[in-house]
């Protein structure tokens, strides 16, 4: 075994922080972040959404059209970070600081349309506001459509 997975078994077991503690070297942060080592994520802390975003009805029917179009708005936005099935693992989110979040747990199929609308529109941290990347409101819910069937 190298010396590498033995490190990497010594920090699974102890559930250390590596880069903290151990990373001072740039090979070694290379290796933990290329090969999905040691790096953490912070938390994603709870995302607070205003009541007239929470209760706005989702004027979009959830059909073929819709879904076709929130899938091209996905493939060329966002995918790139939450991946192409919405499970956060996309080739540019192992450079973000935040969790992209799995979209296909209910935990996020459970929320209300507003809020991923809102959430999608003002954005936070790493995740850009989408307000004037996808000026059209209809083509957000279409994204928010789309969002909920993955």
């Amino acid at each position: 075994m190298s010396l590498y997975c033995k490190r990497k078994q010594q920090l699974q077991i102890k559930n250390t922080n590596h880069h903290e503690k151990n990373c001072s070297s740039f090979d070694c942060r290379f290796i933990c972040n290329r090969f999905g080592g040691f790096t953490t994520k912070t938390a994603n802390d709870p995302w607070p959404v205003p009541d007239a975003y929470k209760n706005k009805a989702n004027p979009r029917t959830s059909n073929a059209e819709s879904l076709a179009n929130g899938k091209t708005l996905w493939n060329q936005h966002c995918k790139s970070c939450h991946g192409s099935k919405g499970k956060g693992d996309g080739p540019k989110a192992a450079q973000l600081d935040t969790d992209c979040g799995d979209f296909t747990k209910p935990a996020f199929k459970n929320q209300d349309d507003g809020s991923m609308y809102y959430k999608t529109e003002k954005g936070r941290k790493d995740m850009p506001s989408y307000k004037t990347k996808i000026p059209d409101a209809n083509d957000l819910w279409d994204l928010v459509n789309y969002m909920k069937s993955l």
